[in-house]
């Protein structure tokens, strides 16, 4: 199995101040017997490789590049997991942070800063320069720097592959398009896309495997919303917003990552600040969440988590304390356990897992 690394490189990330100590997109060599990293290659033509995400397929990689205005395509060798350049291409906005592609392997989807855009895919895995790019409507949350407009800070296929959900940061709303894909426009369903608590910056999603439910982590203040999932009309309905930190945490925190683990009983998120990823329990009939515990995260601002091909490890990248922590998940309990291993490296802000 391998793992690629997204990273901040530069020496002043302008979005939060602070330096970057990433060389690129690391990949490494995971042995599925021992549990040990490898470093086999790092990639380091563009900077700020920050989101990560790969084809059905597993046969490309494309990354989302922040504090740029590009998006850039790789072809993998599945035989030693190296990676090529294949090109890239203008977003037509800048920072972008979250990139997704179609079912059909035919289009990526970029949340690009300002709003969302659409590349089609080449038959060698090249991108084609965008096809749309919308900028969603909404008026700026309260948060001078971190919401001045809108911000779609993600995008992500539902579980039928017909909807498209873009938690917006910046306008504090749920946004939700159709892919046509005759066309490589997007089509939006404003009507039924949703508005957020005031000040809530909706940035992550996650949909519950086998159940209408749809989970969203609100960055700004630190919560996360449940949602009943309507598949044939694309409609989200609020129905809980629960916090993602103990009620005896009086600290700054903010909300990153979010995911349903593959039974549907569990929701993890992780606490930037508390340092934390959230365990809840899942309510079956309602959906409703239910704190479990919380445990440390090893490691200073857990931007990113994943959870392995196999459901049995999730993977903490601790940005600030440039480490990725791996923990092992008891499945009856949802709870985490250290594993011991730390795997050092710069910066990292994704993971994703090419499994052959």
């Amino acid at each position: 199995m391998f793992a690629y690394i997204g990273s901040f490189t530069t020496s002043r990330n302008a979005v939060k101040e602070r330096d970057g100590h990433g060389k690129g997109i690391s990949v490494y060599r995971i042995d599925q017997l021992t549990g040990a990293w490898t470093l086999i290659q790092v990639f380091d033509a563009i900077p700020n490789p920050g989101f990560l995400s790969l084809d059905r397929r597993h046969r490309f990689l494309y990354a989302a590049h922040g504090i740029s205005a590009e998006i850039s395509a790789y072809s993998i060798d599945k035989q030693t997991g190296r990676l090529e350049f294949r090109n890239s291409q203008p977003t037509g906005g800048n920072n972008s942070p979250h990139l997704t592609i179609n079912p059909t392997n035919c289009y990526v989807v970029l949340a690009n800063g300002p709003g969302v855009a659409v590349f089609p895919i080449n038959k060698d895995g090249s991108l084609a320069p965008f096809s749309d790019m919308v900028v969603p409507p909404g008026e700026p949350g309260p948060y001078r720097f971190e919401q001045k407009g809108p911000h779609p800070h993600q995008v992500l296929f539902d579980i039928t592959g017909r909807f498209i959900v873009a938690p917006d940061k910046g306008v504090d709303k749920v946004h939700v398009y159709r892919l046509d894909t005759s066309s490589g426009k997007l089509v939006a369903n404003d009507r039924l896309s949703v508005k957020s608590r005031y000040g809530a910056g909706p940035r992550h999603v996650a949909f519950h495997p086998t159940k209408p439910l749809t989970y969203v982590i609100n960055e700004l203040d630190s919560t996360v919303t449940a949602y009943n999932w309507d598949s044939d009309r694309g409609e989200l309905r609020p129905v809980q917003v629960i916090p993602t930190t103990p009620t005896t945490f009086t600290g700054d925190n903010t909300g990153a990552e979010i995911a349903v683990a593959p039974s549907g009983n569990f929701v993890y998120g992780s606490n930037r600040g508390h340092n934390s990823i959230v365990i809840f329990s899942v309510d079956q009939s309602t959906g409703m969440l239910d704190p479990i515990c919380w445990e440390a995260t090893q490691g200073e601002w857990p931007r990113f988590f994943a959870l392995d091909p196999s459901g049995n490890l999730l993977y903490v990248a601790n940005q600030y304390s440039d480490s990725i922590v791996v923990f092992r998940i008891d499945h009856k309990t949802g709870k985490l356990t250290s594993t011991g291993r730390i795997v050092e490296t710069g910066t990292p802000s994704c993971i994703v897992f090419a499994h052959y």
